[in-house]
């Protein structure tokens, strides 16, 4: 099932026509697959799209990736290396209010600004309303996702050996089942253990894995354009006492922020749901993140689980729920699953702390 490109345009026009922006300009990033499905090599040459307020949007694009494109609901403009694209799609129009995707480089925009002389805005004041709220098939594209990674977790106790072996070691085989089980690519394997547990983006290290280690595992990657991201925590070996009460304290957590997550809260009430837990287990000094990012064409997007943040949760806003303890010098435990409003977790792997060998 593809999707309607052309609709996604149109609502930008009329948010355009709302708030008074004559053109936006979208480069790399994944503003542009949103609206066009197309996405952008990220390098000198430049891609960009320029939608006005009315009709038809110009895609730019460098000659050389031109068969790439499939126009849909939009043109095709292809440059060769001799021609200057910037006053190309400049002359498209001649803007009072133009609106620029985050991810545009600084060199290119500059050089349109000498072109415009013009009041210059985020795009993403716009693209994130549209973007936060996730379609049907977008949120079947998440479940894939998430399902892959599930499968995934399940695999691991049997299939992935820690103990003598490095955290680089253990991540490679993660993203090596995350392919096997479907997905496009995988982007990320946190593998985090003992001590490097403690650091929420660890970089997965030539530490070698002991008994007795707790793994902070976080991975995940791209199906059909879309992300998963989950994240389990395990332990070579029997835990402690102390372990295996911190590991309940953030699956409660976990549990109470998967709760509050429904149509109608606020995203600052999954935060605080979550944080409460820890704070009455006496770890709150310890949980030094927000407790979720929203997700979808990118891993980290709006909207964010984090006090201070009273936008309201409508259906199909997809977002993470991961608290997490980080205790220096000892260990790390998160527990994150993918949810949907409306719809609810998306991952269902096993969430207790699972013992590895």
């Amino acid at each position: 099932m593809s999707f309607d490109y052309r609709g996604r345009v149109n609502r930008l026009q009329e948010l355009m026509g709302e708030r008074g922006v004559d053109v936006v300009l979208l480069s790399v990033g994944a503003d542009l697959p949103y609206f066009t499905g197309y996405e952008a090599m990220a390098s000198e040459r430049l891609t960009v799209l320029v939608v006005t307020v009315a009709g038809t949007p110009q895609l730019f694009v460098p000659q050389l990736e031109a068969p790439r494109v499939k126009p849909d609901g939009f043109e095709v403009n292809a440059w060769s290396e001799t021609e200057d694209p910037v006053r190309a799609a400049a002359a498209v129009a001649s803007p009072q209010r133009v609106a620029v995707g985050d991810h545009m480089w600084s060199v290119f925009m500059t050089r349109f600004q000498k072109h415009w002389s013009a009041e210059w805005i985020p795009a993403s004041e716009m693209t994130t309303e549209l973007r936060m709220r996730k379609d049907p098939e977008e949120v079947d594209r998440l479940r894939k996702a998430a399902e892959g990674v599930d499968r995934v977790m399940a695999r691991i106790p049997a299939e992935v050996k820690f103990s003598g072996r490095t955290e680089l070691e253990v991540s490679r085989d993660l993203q090596s089942l995350t392919i096997e089980e479907g997905h496009d690519a995988a982007e990320h394997a946190i593998v985090g253990s003992g001590p490097n547990g403690a650091s929420p983006h660890h970089h997965a290290s030539d530490r070698v894995i002991q008994y007795g280690d707790m793994v902070v595992c976080d991975f995940g990657g791209r199906w059909g354009g879309y992300w998963s991201d989950s994240t389990r925590t395990f332990v070579v070996g029997e835990p402690t006492a102390k372990q295996t009460e911190a590991h309940e304290v953030v699956e409660a957590s976990n549990e109470a922020g998967r709760r509050a997550a429904v149509v109608g809260a606020t995203c600052q009430d999954v935060d605080r749901a979550s944080r409460a837990v820890i704070d009455d287990a006496g770890l709150g000094e310890y949980f030094i993140h927000r407790t979720g990012h929203g997700i979808g064409l990118e891993v980290h997007e709006h909207p964010y689980m984090v006090e201070g943040n009273e936008e309201v949760l409508e259906e199909g806003m997809a977002f993470s729920v991961e608290p997490g303890v980080y205790l220096p010098g000892e260990f790390g435990i998160r527990v994150e699953d993918i949810c949907v409003a409306g719809v609810g977790s998306l991952n269902q792997s096993e969430r207790r702390l699972t013992t590895v060998a």
